[in-house]
């Protein structure tokens, strides 16, 4: 997951003309080669290290720096296995709950099925306990046994029919016990996945802020510059392509939706596996921005890459959507002009950054 570029807090919260000015004025849709405000590689003399202080050499920070863009990435990736699992518990309790309602009404009906044939039984005894053919064959009035033959064969095809629809109701009943508890195994399984996603999500986090507890005040300031500067580079570097010549399309009316609703949540913190509506992971805020707009989507990144549309880089246009890495383990909306909004990682805010900051594995389009 990238670093968080130039937080930015509108004084209200907009549509896509309030996102481009906020964004243009923290120079982050500039031209090629002034996408991001250029960092200072040399400290002012009021920012330099006190006499008592030394700075570790920028390639042991750059190192933390890297070791904390794996660790965060690494909890993206479990991020996604959690909301995944999450997702999946969702339906197969929703399942389990309509079968079960099956059973309950299957249920019901063998217990009416039994009690009809309880019912015939009990009418054969009254009769002496002979068949209605026997009966049929002893009498020895015409006009008693012509309708007594119609009757006869109603019942014969009443008594199969019963029969038919009580061993299929018997037979339904068995199936939806096994179909609950098929789901009830892919829930528990389903559980341990999720548990098994969480304590990897808490130990990277964890493993991040213990690192990052251990540098100085003065560490930190220049971790951070080397942070905007990683960003600057791969953002100008995407820029200088000269990508955004060729991007020339314009957001629907769905995709505005979406963009209006993610620039609302801007400044509200990263959460992993939270959808709204104080926080959000980057899954979380832009599958809520196309619900928004009427488009539901899937719930996780992955999801996103795989079930969505895909379409060129040349060829999007705002509102759809970025996945970034090749296990596709984060995604931003895209709101034109070589600009993006993220929930970045934990620790930073929805914000506005640089479309080309990260490694693009692939564009989607939700309302293809």
């Amino acid at each position: 997951m990238g670093p968080d570029q130039h937080t930015v807090r509108p004084g209200g919260r907009g549509i896509l003309a309030t996102a481009v000015t906020v964004v243009c004025a923290v120079t982050v849709l500039a031209a090629p080669g002034t996408a991001f405000a250029a960092p200072d590689p040399t400290p002012s003399a009021s920012a330099s290290p006190s006499p008592s202080v030394t700075l570790p050499p920028d390639k042991d920070l750059e190192a933390v720096r890297r070791k904390l863009d794996d660790l965060y990435h690494d909890a993206a990736v479990a991020t996604d296995a959690y909301n995944a699992a999450e997702e999946a518990a969702r339906k197969q309790s929703a399942q389990i709950v309509a079968l079960a309602k099956k059973i309950v009404e299957g249920q019901r009906k063998l217990d009416q099925l039994k009690e009809r044939a309880g019912r015939a039984a009990a009418a054969q005894y009254r009769t002496g306990g002979l068949p209605d053919s026997a009966r049929l064959v002893l009498s020895d009035n015409p006009s008693q046994f012509l309708d007594g033959a119609g009757r006869v064969l109603q019942g014969q095809r009443a008594a199969k029919g019963l029969i038919r629809e009580l061993t299929r109701t018997q037979q339904d009943l068995k199936q939806y016990a096994a179909d609950a508890a098929g789901q009830w195994n892919k829930l528990e399984a389903g559980r341990k996945a999720k548990a098994a996603a969480k304590k990897k999500i808490t130990e990277r986090i964890a493993a991040a802020e213990e690192l990052q507890s251990k540098l100085e005040k003065k560490q930190k300031k220049r971790l951070a510059e080397l942070e905007r500067e990683a960003a600057y580079q791969a953002q100008t570097a995407w820029l200088d392509t000269g990508i955004l010549g060729e991007i020339h399309g314009k957001a629907s009316a769905a995709g505005q939706k979406a963009i209006a609703f993610a620039t609302a949540q801007i400044g509200k913190p990263y959460v992993w596996g939270a959808e709204g509506p104080d926080s959000y992971d980057c899954s979380g805020l832009t599958s809520q921005a196309w619900a928004s707009a009427g488009k539901p989507i899937p719930r996780t990144s992955q999801e996103q890459w795989k079930q969505l549309k895909h379409v060129d880089v040349k060829d999007m246009r705002p509102g759809d959507l970025i996945i970034y890495f090749d296990d596709a383990s984060h995604v931003a909306l895209y709101i034109g002009d070589g600009a993006i909004i993220q929930a970045p990682r934990p620790g930073r805010t929805v914000s506005i950054g640089g479309a080309g900051t990260m490694p693009i594995l692939g564009v989607v389009r939700p309302d293809a």
